[in-house]
Protein backbone atom coordinates (compact mmCIF):
# COMPACT_ATOMS: atom_id res chain seq x y z
CA UNK A 1 0.00 0.00 0.00
CA UNK A 2 0.83 4.23 -0.34
CA UNK A 3 3.15 5.24 2.49
CA UNK A 4 -0.07 7.53 2.73
CA UNK A 5 -2.24 4.81 4.03
CA UNK A 6 -2.00 3.51 7.21
CA UNK A 7 -2.04 -0.04 7.71
CA UNK A 8 -3.71 0.37 10.55
CA UNK A 9 -6.61 2.45 9.25
CA UNK A 10 -6.78 0.18 6.59
CA UNK A 11 -7.64 -2.89 8.90
CA UNK A 12 -10.19 -0.59 10.95
CA UNK A 13 -11.64 0.10 7.67
CA UNK A 14 -13.07 -3.14 6.77
CA UNK A 15 -13.84 -3.34 10.23
CA UNK A 16 -16.21 -0.36 10.13
CA UNK A 17 -17.61 -1.83 6.29
CA UNK A 18 -18.23 -5.59 8.82
CA UNK A 19 -19.73 -3.40 11.59
CA UNK A 20 -22.67 -2.13 9.91
CA UNK A 21 -23.73 -5.39 9.56
CA UNK A 22 -24.10 -5.74 13.07
CA UNK A 23 -26.36 -5.03 15.45
CA UNK A 24 -23.96 -4.13 18.77
CA UNK A 25 -23.89 -0.78 20.16
CA UNK A 26 -21.42 1.87 19.55
CA UNK A 27 -19.04 2.10 22.30
CA UNK A 28 -18.91 -1.68 21.91
CA UNK A 29 -17.36 -1.57 19.04
CA UNK A 30 -15.07 1.13 19.90
CA UNK A 31 -13.78 -1.34 22.42
CA UNK A 32 -13.30 -3.72 20.07
CA UNK A 33 -11.47 -1.80 16.92
CA UNK A 34 -8.64 -0.04 19.55
CA UNK A 35 -5.59 -1.43 19.94
CA UNK A 36 -5.13 -1.62 24.36
CA UNK A 37 -1.23 -1.00 24.62
CA UNK A 38 1.88 -0.67 22.17
CA UNK A 39 4.88 -1.03 23.82
CA UNK A 40 7.79 0.50 22.57
CA UNK A 41 11.07 0.02 23.07
CA UNK A 42 15.36 0.97 22.01
CA UNK A 43 18.22 -0.85 23.18
CA UNK A 44 21.76 -0.51 22.17
CA UNK A 45 23.43 -3.31 20.22
CA UNK A 46 26.72 -4.08 20.51
CA UNK A 47 28.22 -5.09 17.11
CA UNK A 48 30.76 -7.51 16.58
CA UNK A 49 33.24 -4.67 15.45
CA UNK A 50 32.84 -3.40 18.86
CA UNK A 51 30.92 -0.19 17.65
CA UNK A 52 27.46 0.55 18.94
CA UNK A 53 23.57 1.08 17.77
CA UNK A 54 20.52 1.39 18.74
CA UNK A 55 17.33 -0.37 17.78
CA UNK A 56 13.64 -0.08 17.84
CA UNK A 57 11.04 -2.24 19.06
CA UNK A 58 7.45 -2.63 19.57
CA UNK A 59 4.90 -4.75 20.66
CA UNK A 60 1.16 -4.35 20.74
CA UNK A 61 -1.30 -5.73 21.98
CA UNK A 62 -4.59 -5.35 20.42
CA UNK A 63 -7.10 -7.04 22.59
CA UNK A 64 -7.13 -8.92 25.93
CA UNK A 65 -10.58 -9.91 25.77
CA UNK A 66 -9.56 -13.40 26.16
CA UNK A 67 -5.52 -14.01 27.54
CA UNK A 68 -2.69 -15.32 26.46
CA UNK A 69 -2.11 -12.66 23.99
CA UNK A 70 -1.17 -14.23 20.68
CA UNK A 71 0.98 -13.09 17.89
CA UNK A 72 4.29 -12.86 15.54
CA UNK A 73 7.62 -11.02 16.01
CA UNK A 74 9.29 -9.95 12.91
CA UNK A 75 12.86 -8.72 12.37
CA UNK A 76 12.63 -6.18 9.29
CA UNK A 77 13.66 -3.19 8.22
CA UNK A 78 9.94 -1.70 7.47
CA UNK A 79 8.36 -2.43 11.37
CA UNK A 80 7.05 0.16 12.63
CA UNK A 81 4.32 0.92 15.23
CA UNK A 82 1.39 1.11 12.65
CA UNK A 83 2.64 -1.83 11.52
CA UNK A 84 2.54 -3.72 14.58
CA UNK A 85 -0.73 -2.30 15.84
CA UNK A 86 -2.13 -3.54 12.32
CA UNK A 87 -0.46 -7.12 12.55
CA UNK A 88 -1.82 -7.40 15.78
CA UNK A 89 -5.47 -6.16 15.41
CA UNK A 90 -5.43 -8.68 12.29
CA UNK A 91 -4.30 -11.23 15.03
CA UNK A 92 -7.30 -10.74 17.17
CA UNK A 93 -9.77 -11.30 14.54
CA UNK A 94 -8.15 -14.31 13.17
CA UNK A 95 -8.16 -16.24 16.50
CA UNK A 96 -11.93 -15.55 16.82
CA UNK A 97 -12.46 -16.85 13.42
CA UNK A 98 -10.72 -19.90 13.63
CA UNK A 99 -11.72 -20.37 17.82
CA UNK A 100 -8.47 -19.76 19.42
CA UNK A 101 -8.86 -18.70 22.48
CA UNK A 102 -6.27 -16.05 22.39
CA UNK A 103 -5.97 -12.27 22.06
CA UNK A 104 -4.28 -10.29 19.26
CA UNK A 105 -1.05 -9.23 19.71
CA UNK A 106 1.85 -8.56 17.38
CA UNK A 107 5.83 -7.07 18.25
CA UNK A 108 8.98 -6.48 15.63
CA UNK A 109 12.34 -5.56 15.60
CA UNK A 110 13.49 -2.56 13.05
CA UNK A 111 16.73 -3.33 11.31
CA UNK A 112 17.41 -5.66 8.70
CA UNK A 113 18.87 -8.67 9.62
CA UNK A 114 21.17 -9.88 6.06
CA UNK A 115 23.37 -6.95 7.20
CA UNK A 116 24.10 -8.52 10.85
CA UNK A 117 25.87 -11.92 11.80
CA UNK A 118 24.13 -14.29 12.84
CA UNK A 119 25.65 -13.58 16.79
CA UNK A 120 24.23 -10.14 16.79
CA UNK A 121 20.82 -10.95 15.76
CA UNK A 122 20.73 -13.70 19.15
CA UNK A 123 21.76 -10.50 20.84
CA UNK A 124 19.18 -8.17 19.35
CA UNK A 125 16.44 -11.55 19.91
CA UNK A 126 17.61 -12.22 23.69
CA UNK A 127 17.71 -8.31 24.59
CA UNK A 128 14.07 -7.99 23.10
CA UNK A 129 13.15 -10.74 25.09
CA UNK A 130 14.66 -9.20 27.99
CA UNK A 131 12.92 -6.19 27.74
CA UNK A 132 9.09 -7.70 27.26
CA UNK A 133 9.78 -9.91 30.56
CA UNK A 134 11.08 -6.69 32.11
CA UNK A 135 7.49 -5.06 31.30
CA UNK A 136 5.21 -8.45 31.54
CA UNK A 137 5.03 -8.35 27.74
CA UNK A 138 5.65 -12.40 27.49
CA UNK A 139 4.81 -15.26 29.21
CA UNK A 140 2.42 -18.68 29.06
CA UNK A 141 -0.25 -16.35 30.54
CA UNK A 142 0.09 -13.08 29.23
CA UNK A 143 1.72 -12.93 25.61
CA UNK A 144 2.56 -16.06 23.87
CA UNK A 145 5.00 -14.62 20.70
CA UNK A 146 5.71 -16.88 17.36
CA UNK A 147 7.80 -16.85 14.41
CA UNK A 148 6.89 -14.28 11.80
CA UNK A 149 8.67 -12.27 8.56
CA UNK A 150 12.64 -12.51 9.15
CA UNK A 151 12.30 -15.04 12.55
CA UNK A 152 12.05 -18.79 12.69
CA UNK A 153 12.75 -21.47 15.36
CA UNK A 154 15.85 -20.51 16.12
CA UNK A 155 15.07 -17.22 16.96
CA UNK A 156 12.20 -18.55 19.23
CA UNK A 157 14.65 -20.97 20.84
CA UNK A 158 16.40 -18.11 22.06
CA UNK A 159 13.32 -16.35 23.42
CA UNK A 160 12.22 -19.18 25.43
CA UNK A 161 16.08 -20.19 26.86
CA UNK A 162 15.69 -16.64 28.04
CA UNK A 163 12.70 -16.25 29.35
CA UNK A 164 13.32 -19.49 31.15
CA UNK A 165 16.47 -18.50 32.72
CA UNK A 166 15.13 -15.28 34.00
CA UNK A 167 11.60 -16.41 35.23
CA UNK A 168 13.07 -20.34 35.91
CA UNK A 169 9.48 -20.43 38.41
CA UNK A 170 7.45 -20.53 36.05
CA UNK A 171 6.31 -24.50 35.24
CA UNK A 172 4.58 -23.70 31.93
CA UNK A 173 7.89 -21.20 30.62
CA UNK A 174 7.98 -23.28 27.68
CA UNK A 175 4.97 -22.14 26.84
CA UNK A 176 5.95 -18.58 26.22
CA UNK A 177 6.56 -18.47 23.09
CA UNK A 178 5.53 -20.96 20.08
CA UNK A 179 7.39 -22.17 16.81
CA UNK A 180 10.13 -23.44 18.84
CA UNK A 181 12.33 -26.70 17.68
CA UNK A 182 10.92 -29.74 19.15
CA UNK A 183 13.88 -30.25 21.52
CA UNK A 184 12.57 -26.96 23.17
CA UNK A 185 8.95 -28.33 22.90
CA UNK A 186 8.02 -27.60 19.75
CA UNK A 187 5.07 -29.66 17.89
CA UNK A 188 5.37 -31.59 14.77
CA UNK A 189 3.65 -29.63 11.82
CA UNK A 190 3.74 -26.23 13.44
CA UNK A 191 6.74 -25.60 10.70
CA UNK A 192 3.92 -26.25 7.51
CA UNK A 193 1.28 -25.08 8.99
CA UNK A 194 0.24 -21.63 7.57
CA UNK A 195 1.41 -23.01 4.42
CA UNK A 196 -0.59 -26.17 5.34
CA UNK A 197 -3.58 -23.78 6.55
CA UNK A 198 -3.62 -21.74 3.19
CA UNK A 199 -4.01 -25.20 0.97
CA UNK A 200 -6.93 -26.17 2.72
CA UNK A 201 -8.33 -23.17 2.80
CA UNK A 202 -8.06 -23.28 -1.06
CA UNK A 203 -9.30 -27.03 -1.51
CA UNK A 204 -12.46 -26.23 0.40
CA UNK A 205 -12.95 -23.09 -1.66
CA UNK A 206 -12.31 -25.14 -4.97
CA UNK A 207 -14.46 -28.12 -3.95
CA UNK A 208 -17.70 -25.27 -2.89
CA UNK A 209 -19.79 -25.53 -6.04
CA UNK A 210 -21.77 -22.69 -5.50
CA UNK A 211 -18.67 -20.23 -5.23
CA UNK A 212 -17.50 -22.01 -8.48
CA UNK A 213 -20.39 -21.36 -11.00
CA UNK A 214 -20.30 -17.80 -10.31
CA UNK A 215 -16.55 -17.61 -11.27
CA UNK A 216 -16.99 -19.62 -14.27
CA UNK A 217 -14.92 -22.16 -13.21
CA UNK A 218 -14.89 -26.30 -13.03
CA UNK A 219 -15.07 -27.52 -9.27
CA UNK A 220 -11.95 -29.06 -8.29
CA UNK A 221 -7.82 -28.85 -7.83
CA UNK A 222 -6.50 -30.74 -10.30
CA UNK A 223 -5.14 -28.70 -13.20
CA UNK A 224 -6.09 -25.51 -11.85
CA UNK A 225 -3.21 -22.54 -12.79
CA UNK A 226 -1.42 -20.64 -9.34
CA UNK A 227 0.16 -18.03 -9.35
CA UNK A 228 2.62 -17.68 -6.43
CA UNK A 229 4.11 -14.53 -4.91
CA UNK A 230 6.58 -15.21 -2.10
CA UNK A 231 8.47 -18.15 -2.08
CA UNK A 232 9.08 -17.90 2.10
CA UNK A 233 8.00 -20.16 4.21
CA UNK A 234 4.01 -19.70 3.76
CA UNK A 235 4.86 -19.53 -0.30
CA UNK A 236 6.57 -22.56 -0.61
CA UNK A 237 4.68 -24.62 1.84
CA UNK A 238 1.25 -23.67 -0.01
CA UNK A 239 2.83 -24.27 -3.46
CA UNK A 240 4.18 -27.54 -2.63
CA UNK A 241 0.49 -28.84 -1.30
CA UNK A 242 -1.27 -27.47 -4.08
CA UNK A 243 1.37 -29.22 -6.26
CA UNK A 244 0.86 -32.56 -4.97
CA UNK A 245 -2.80 -31.97 -5.21
CA UNK A 246 -2.51 -31.76 -9.03
CA UNK A 247 -2.54 -27.61 -9.29
CA UNK A 248 0.08 -26.16 -11.82
CA UNK A 249 1.96 -23.51 -10.15
CA UNK A 250 2.58 -21.75 -13.84
CA UNK A 251 3.96 -18.73 -12.31
CA UNK A 252 6.50 -17.98 -8.99
CA UNK A 253 7.34 -14.25 -8.07
CA UNK A 254 10.34 -13.27 -5.32
CA UNK A 255 12.51 -10.31 -4.63
CA UNK A 256 14.35 -10.49 -7.97
CA UNK A 257 11.59 -11.52 -10.30
CA UNK A 258 9.25 -13.94 -11.41
CA UNK A 259 9.47 -17.11 -13.57
CA UNK A 260 7.33 -18.87 -15.47
CA UNK A 261 6.32 -22.23 -17.34
CA UNK A 262 2.35 -22.59 -18.35
CA UNK A 263 3.06 -26.79 -17.71
CA UNK A 264 3.61 -26.39 -14.09
CA UNK A 265 7.05 -25.34 -12.30
CA UNK A 266 9.29 -27.65 -10.00
CA UNK A 267 8.74 -26.31 -6.00
CA UNK A 268 11.15 -28.32 -5.00
CA UNK A 269 13.55 -27.51 -8.03
CA UNK A 270 12.83 -23.68 -7.60
CA UNK A 271 13.18 -23.79 -4.02
CA UNK A 272 16.92 -25.57 -4.28
CA UNK A 273 18.05 -22.89 -6.96
CA UNK A 274 16.54 -19.85 -4.61
CA UNK A 275 18.71 -20.96 -1.79
CA UNK A 276 21.59 -21.55 -4.07
CA UNK A 277 21.42 -18.37 -6.06
CA UNK A 278 19.29 -15.98 -3.52
CA UNK A 279 16.52 -15.24 -6.48
CA UNK A 280 14.18 -17.22 -8.82
CA UNK A 281 15.70 -16.10 -12.13
CA UNK A 282 18.02 -18.14 -14.04
CA UNK A 283 16.30 -21.65 -12.83
CA UNK A 284 16.37 -23.76 -15.84
CA UNK A 285 13.15 -25.29 -15.25
CA UNK A 286 11.82 -21.84 -16.34
CA UNK A 287 10.27 -21.14 -19.57
CA UNK A 288 9.83 -17.44 -19.09
CA UNK A 289 10.92 -14.77 -17.04
CA UNK A 290 9.26 -11.33 -15.60
CA UNK A 291 11.73 -8.51 -14.66
CA UNK A 292 9.42 -7.55 -11.31
CA UNK A 293 7.62 -9.67 -8.99
CA UNK A 294 4.80 -7.16 -9.09
CA UNK A 295 4.42 -8.53 -13.07
CA UNK A 296 3.81 -11.69 -11.49
CA UNK A 297 0.27 -10.87 -9.73
CA UNK A 298 -1.01 -9.24 -13.28
CA UNK A 299 -0.84 -12.91 -14.96
CA UNK A 300 -3.99 -14.57 -16.12
CA UNK A 301 -4.24 -17.67 -13.87
CA UNK A 302 -7.16 -19.29 -11.71
CA UNK A 303 -5.74 -18.56 -8.29
CA UNK A 304 -3.31 -15.84 -6.89
CA UNK A 305 -1.20 -16.49 -3.82
CA UNK A 306 0.37 -13.38 -2.72
CA UNK A 307 2.10 -14.98 -0.06
CA UNK A 308 4.71 -11.77 0.57
CA UNK A 309 4.26 -8.89 2.51
CA UNK A 310 1.34 -6.02 2.79
CA UNK A 311 -0.08 -3.92 0.53
CA UNK A 312 0.80 -5.58 -3.21
CA UNK A 313 -2.37 -5.09 -4.55
CA UNK A 314 -3.73 -1.62 -4.34
CA UNK A 315 -6.26 1.04 -6.32
CA UNK A 316 -2.93 1.40 -8.25
CA UNK A 317 -2.67 -1.83 -9.86
CA UNK A 318 -6.24 -3.51 -8.93
CA UNK A 319 -7.24 -3.03 -12.69
CA UNK A 320 -4.87 -5.22 -14.16
CA UNK A 321 -5.12 -8.60 -11.87
CA UNK A 322 -7.16 -11.10 -13.98
CA UNK A 323 -7.43 -14.05 -11.46
CA UNK A 324 -10.80 -15.13 -10.34
CA UNK A 325 -9.50 -16.39 -7.43
CA UNK A 326 -7.19 -14.39 -4.71
CA UNK A 327 -6.05 -16.32 -1.35
CA UNK A 328 -4.31 -13.62 0.69
CA UNK A 329 -1.71 -16.32 2.09
CA UNK A 330 0.30 -13.20 3.59
CA UNK A 331 -0.54 -10.62 5.65
CA UNK A 332 -2.92 -7.54 4.19
CA UNK A 333 -1.77 -8.02 0.64
CA UNK A 334 -4.64 -6.02 -0.52
CA UNK A 335 -6.02 -2.84 0.41
CA UNK A 336 -9.46 -1.95 1.22
CA UNK A 337 -10.29 0.08 -1.60
CA UNK A 338 -8.41 -2.88 -3.83
CA UNK A 339 -10.40 -5.61 -2.01
CA UNK A 340 -13.70 -3.21 -2.38
CA UNK A 341 -12.92 -3.16 -6.74
CA UNK A 342 -12.34 -6.88 -6.86
CA UNK A 343 -15.40 -7.71 -4.88
CA UNK A 344 -17.80 -5.31 -7.23
CA UNK A 345 -15.48 -7.32 -10.22
CA UNK A 346 -16.84 -10.39 -8.83
CA UNK A 347 -13.40 -11.89 -7.82
CA UNK A 348 -13.48 -14.11 -4.96
CA UNK A 349 -10.58 -13.32 -2.44
CA UNK A 350 -10.12 -15.64 0.67
CA UNK A 351 -9.01 -12.98 3.19
CA UNK A 352 -6.23 -13.11 5.25
CA UNK A 353 -7.43 -13.30 8.55
CA UNK A 354 -9.18 -16.67 7.48
CA UNK A 355 -6.40 -17.72 5.07
CA UNK A 356 -2.94 -17.56 7.20
CA UNK A 357 -4.74 -18.84 10.18
CA UNK A 358 -3.10 -22.15 9.92
CA UNK A 359 0.15 -20.89 11.88
CA UNK A 360 -1.81 -19.71 15.08
CA UNK A 361 -4.12 -22.64 15.37
CA UNK A 362 -0.80 -25.22 15.39
CA UNK A 363 0.45 -22.48 17.70
CA UNK A 364 -2.51 -23.02 19.84
CA UNK A 365 -2.00 -27.05 19.93
CA UNK A 366 1.80 -26.42 20.93
CA UNK A 367 0.67 -24.05 23.54
CA UNK A 368 -1.65 -26.93 24.69
CA UNK A 369 1.38 -29.34 24.53
CA UNK A 370 3.27 -26.82 26.94
CA UNK A 371 0.70 -26.71 29.20
CA UNK A 372 0.27 -30.26 29.27
CA UNK A 373 3.98 -31.64 29.62
CA UNK A 374 2.97 -34.28 26.89
CA UNK A 375 3.36 -35.14 23.42
CA UNK A 376 0.20 -35.50 21.11
CA UNK A 377 -0.73 -39.02 20.56
CA UNK A 378 1.86 -40.24 23.38
CA UNK A 379 -1.12 -42.15 25.40
CA UNK A 380 -3.35 -42.92 22.60
CA UNK A 381 -1.25 -43.92 19.87
CA UNK A 382 -0.71 -47.45 20.41
CA UNK A 383 -4.04 -48.06 22.02
CA UNK A 384 -5.65 -47.20 18.60
CA UNK A 385 -3.71 -49.24 16.77
CA UNK A 386 -4.16 -52.64 18.86
CA UNK A 387 -7.78 -51.90 18.29
CA UNK A 388 -7.35 -51.28 14.50
CA UNK A 389 -5.85 -54.72 14.36
CA UNK A 390 -8.40 -56.05 16.47
CA UNK A 391 -10.61 -55.00 13.72
CA UNK A 392 -8.68 -55.98 10.70
CA UNK A 393 -8.45 -59.97 12.73
CA UNK A 394 -12.36 -60.20 13.31
CA UNK A 395 -12.48 -59.47 9.40
CA UNK A 396 -10.21 -62.02 8.86
CA UNK A 397 -11.96 -64.60 11.06
CA UNK A 398 -15.45 -63.56 9.37
CA UNK A 399 -14.52 -63.46 5.90
CA UNK A 400 -11.58 -65.59 5.51
CA UNK A 401 -9.74 -62.89 3.08
CA UNK A 402 -6.11 -62.39 5.03
CA UNK A 403 -4.71 -58.76 4.50
CA UNK A 404 -1.34 -58.10 2.41
CA UNK A 405 1.52 -57.39 6.09
CA UNK A 406 1.70 -53.66 4.29
CA UNK A 407 -2.11 -53.00 4.11
CA UNK A 408 -2.50 -54.02 7.87
CA UNK A 409 0.37 -51.63 8.65
CA UNK A 410 -1.10 -48.74 6.77
CA UNK A 411 -4.77 -49.35 7.81
CA UNK A 412 -3.71 -50.18 12.09
CA UNK A 413 -1.39 -47.58 12.59
CA UNK A 414 -2.35 -44.82 15.26
CA UNK A 415 -2.10 -41.20 15.00
CA UNK A 416 0.98 -39.46 15.81
CA UNK A 417 1.70 -35.97 17.20
CA UNK A 418 1.86 -34.38 13.08
CA UNK A 419 -0.97 -36.45 11.96
CA UNK A 420 -3.13 -34.73 15.28
CA UNK A 421 -2.12 -31.89 14.38
CA UNK A 422 -3.00 -31.47 10.59
CA UNK A 423 -6.12 -33.26 11.78
CA UNK A 424 -7.19 -30.57 13.95
CA UNK A 425 -5.63 -28.21 11.28
CA UNK A 426 -7.80 -29.57 8.18
CA UNK A 427 -10.95 -29.79 10.77
CA UNK A 428 -10.38 -25.98 11.63
CA UNK A 429 -9.60 -24.48 8.38
CA UNK A 430 -12.92 -26.08 6.71
CA UNK A 431 -15.30 -25.37 9.71
CA UNK A 432 -14.20 -21.72 9.23
CA UNK A 433 -14.53 -21.68 5.72
CA UNK A 434 -18.13 -22.90 6.05
CA UNK A 435 -18.88 -20.45 8.54
CA UNK A 436 -17.71 -17.42 6.52
CA UNK A 437 -18.92 -18.25 3.47
CA UNK A 438 -22.57 -18.78 4.73
CA UNK A 439 -22.57 -15.43 6.34
CA UNK A 440 -21.47 -13.81 2.93
CA UNK A 441 -24.37 -15.56 1.35
CA UNK A 442 -26.82 -14.97 3.88
CA UNK A 443 -25.66 -11.35 4.43
CA UNK A 444 -25.35 -10.82 0.03
CA UNK A 445 -21.59 -9.36 1.08
CA UNK A 446 -17.85 -10.54 0.64
CA UNK A 447 -16.01 -13.31 2.39
CA UNK A 448 -13.58 -10.24 4.07
CA UNK A 449 -16.55 -8.43 5.84
CA UNK A 450 -18.22 -11.80 6.60
CA UNK A 451 -15.19 -12.76 8.50
CA UNK A 452 -14.77 -9.23 9.96
CA UNK A 453 -18.60 -9.82 11.44
CA UNK A 454 -17.93 -13.24 12.36
CA UNK A 455 -14.92 -12.03 14.39
CA UNK A 456 -16.87 -8.94 15.33
CA UNK A 457 -19.54 -11.06 17.07
CA UNK A 458 -17.00 -13.46 18.72
CA UNK A 459 -15.25 -10.98 20.44
CA UNK A 460 -18.68 -8.99 21.83
CA UNK A 461 -20.09 -12.19 23.44
CA UNK A 462 -16.88 -12.21 25.68
CA UNK A 463 -17.38 -8.55 26.86
CA UNK A 464 -21.03 -8.85 27.02
CA UNK A 465 -20.93 -12.25 29.12
CA UNK A 466 -17.88 -10.15 31.19
CA UNK A 467 -20.67 -7.72 32.19
CA UNK A 468 -18.22 -4.48 30.92
CA UNK A 469 -21.10 -4.13 27.85
CA UNK A 470 -24.74 -4.81 28.62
Amino acid sequence: MRPTERFFDQVNSSFDKAAVLTEHPVGLLDQIKQCNSVYHVTFPLERDDGTIEVLHAWRALHSSHKLPAKGGIRFAPTVSEDEVMALAALMTYKCAIVDVPFGGAKGGVQFDRTGYSLEEIERITRRFTFELINKNFIGPGVDVPAPDYGTGPQEMAWIVDTFMTMVPEELHGAGCVTGKPLAQGGVRGRLEATGRGVFFGIRETLRDPDALAALGLEPGIDGKRVVIQGLGNVGYFTAKFLAEAGARIIAIAERDGAITNDAGLDIEGVREHLTETGGVRGFPGATGTLETSAEALELECDVLVPAALEGVITSDNVERIRAPIIAEAANGPLSAKASDALHERGVLCLPDLFLNAGGVTASYFEWLKNLAHVRFGRMEKRYQESSHRRLLDAVTQATGHRFPDAVVAEIAAGADEEDLVNSGLEETMIGAYHTISETARSLGTDLRSAAFKTAIDKVAVVYTERGIFP
